[in-house]
């Protein structure tokens, strides 16, 4: 008699429902959040793409350019020996400034590119720039490589 109360289903004990759970109220925001992380990732690596160009040969035509390119970039380099070239121009330490006040009266943008030697001392280079901003060029562009190693990650070499 016990071997057919433990066998049957008559057992007047609570019976489970296999299969079925109760509702869930609360949301479960883990699909939502590995959603997101894709999207994420995918506009990460679609960012850069967006913004390089295709090469194409560009038509010639007679219009201008845009106002906010109306002069040339002006450009001082300072050569390894620590020589100054504005331009394609040498030029002589103590007439840096006298040709740069002039240059910057002409002009109405006062942008300069500064293009220095990695072997120039950087004192050298700090004399350059303070005579620049005494002229009034105070929107100076260091100009630089890209590609060397960066703080606190692994630097990376060029292939050859």
């Amino acid at each position: 008699m016990g071997a057919s109360m433990m066998g049957g289903r008559s057992g007047g004990g609570r019976r489970r429902r296999r299969g079925r759970s109760q509702q869930m109220s609360e949301i479960n925001v883990t699909p939502f959040v590995d959603v997101m992380l894709v999207l994420l990732i995918i506009f990460m690596v679609a960012a850069p793409l967006l913004s390089t160009g295709v090469p194409v040969q560009l038509p010639e035509t007679a219009a201008g350019p845009l106002p906010t390119e109306q002069e040339a970039p002006l450009t001082l380099t300072v050569t390894p020996e620590g020589q100054l070239i504005l331009q394609d121009t040498e030029i002589a330490d103590d007439q840096l400034i006298p040709r740069l006040t002039a240059i910057a009266a002409e002009r109405a943008d006062d942008k300069i590119f500064l293009r220095a030697d990695g072997g120039v001392p950087y004192a050298r280079v700090a004399q350059v720039m303070g005579a620049l901003n005494a002229t009034g060029f105070n929107n100076i562009g260091l100009v630089h490589e890209s590609g060397g190693p960066s703080f606190g990650a692994a630097a990376t070499t060029p292939q050859e």
